[in-house]
């Protein structure tokens, strides 16, 4: 049945501590751990402008340059050993990477793009052929995909850029469209279903992300003023979708029949071995610094703890090694700390994911269990759970 949304086209010896959201309720924790209330956090740390990242050396920020995903301010020292005339264009279309070597690395491009750019493109080709489909990402920076689009049916490969360990890289992403008075998305084969609770919406739905649904709709209503049609039937499917999600994360965290479409930002940052050594050298050399798992945490970082170099790590968390002397936290959603620190966590609980268990119970002792052992990875290191609104549901000191 077509997914219809009402509106138009348009993630016995220990002692209790509090925890700092009202819908966490208390941990049981080793008594030498603090959590602070969210609001005495927020307090401390009044916003800054999230396009500077604290620490740099003012005069190379004076000729540095903005990535434009992250709003990190690359010094000027890494742009000067970058040896490629174009470096700084690059930069600013969102697609490459610098890293302090100077050397640039590409981004991919999320499930969430390009489904954006197939729909698009079905939708266009009710008029004509299409091998090119521009489309806008949640961060406002287009891209450009090529496709290949006739009679009402487009098809996007999906660019995996530099990333070295993502599966879904050149998966091919379908889309059918059919003049309609209404507009509807319709999931077809090879998109997951969500099985869990606490995902990115309820048990039943396709697992298709508010922003990614948000980014698919927004292109299609673009493709329909193009063409003057006043709406479409639009079907969406991934032909090896259930075949590839059994080497995701999908099965383990509650998502059923095939992958999700995601993409907070549209880009996938190049996950291989020297993006991820250059964060965990930007790790080693900042006095005081955040290590992040996700946007969500690289955002509030930079909110919470202006004072910190936020650096985005995201699931190589086996990868910390913070100095005796550094000030360092560790931030971000629930489900990749937890499960660091006790891969087991949820095993006879009868929950599906973490996020499942921290929504529908929030004092289950596996969750104070977990953060004791993330504290006995990291013991000088400061834990802060996030939720997907941002909200902090423990700070553990």
């Amino acid at each position: 049945m077509p997914e219809r949304r009402s509106e138009a086209v348009t993630d016995s010896d220990q002692k209790p501590v509090k925890a700092s959201h009202p819908a966490v309720g208390s941990y049981t924790m080793d008594s030498s751990y603090q959590v602070k209330n969210s609001d005495q956090v927020a307090d401390s740390h009044p916003s800054f402008d999230s396009t500077k990242d604290p620490g740099l050396d003012a005069d190379l920020a004076i000729s540095s340059e903005t990535d434009p995903v992250t709003g990190f301010s690359i010094p000027a020292s890494w742009l000067l050993l970058c040896h490629d005339p174009e470096a700084r264009e690059k930069i600013k279309s969102g697609r490459w990477v610098i890293l302090s070597s100077g050397l640039l690395c590409r981004r991919g491009l999320t499930t969430g793009t390009t489904a954006a750019a197939a729909c698009k493109g079905a939708v266009l080709s009710l008029k004509g052929p299409v091998k090119s489909i521009e489309v806008a990402t949640p961060v406002g920076i287009p891209v450009n995909l090529p496709v290949v689009a006739d009679k009402g049916f487009c098809l996007a490969v999906k660019d995996g850029g530099d990333h070295k360990f993502d599966v879904t890289a050149g998966l091919e992403i379908a889309a059918s469209a059919l003049p309609a008075e209404e507009t509807a998305l319709v999931p077809g084969k090879g998109i997951g279903k969500i099985a869990g609770r606490g995902l990115c919406d309820e048990v039943g739905r396709p697992a298709i992300s508010p922003a990614a649904r948000k980014q698919i709709m927004t292109a299609i209503s673009q493709a329909l003023k193009q063409t003057d049609l006043s709406g479409a039937r639009v079907e969406l499917s991934v032909p090896r979708g259930e075949e590839i999600a059994g080497q995701t994360l999908n099965p383990r965290l509650g998502i059923v029949g095939g992958i999700s479409i995601l993409g907070s930002t549209g880009f996938v940052e190049p996950w291989n071995d020297h993006f991820i050594g250059d964060r965990a050298l930007e790790l080693k050399e900042a006095r005081r610094v955040v290590a992040t798992t996700g946007r969500m945490g690289l955002k509030m970082s930079r909110i919470l703890f202006p004072d910190h170099k936020a650096v985005l790590i995201g699931s190589q968390l086996g990868r910390l090694d913070f100095g005796q002397d550094q000030e360092s936290i560790l931030c971000g959603l629930p489900a990749l700390i937890l499960k660091w620190a006790w891969p087991q966590l949820l095993e006879h609980t009868g929950y599906k994911t973490v996020a499942e268990m921290v929504e529908r119970e929030p004092q289950h002792k596996n969750i104070a269990r977990a953060l004791h052992m993330a504290k006995e990875k990291l013991p000088k290191t400061r834990i802060v759970l996030l939720g997907r609104d941002g909200s902090i549901l423990a700070d553990v000191l």
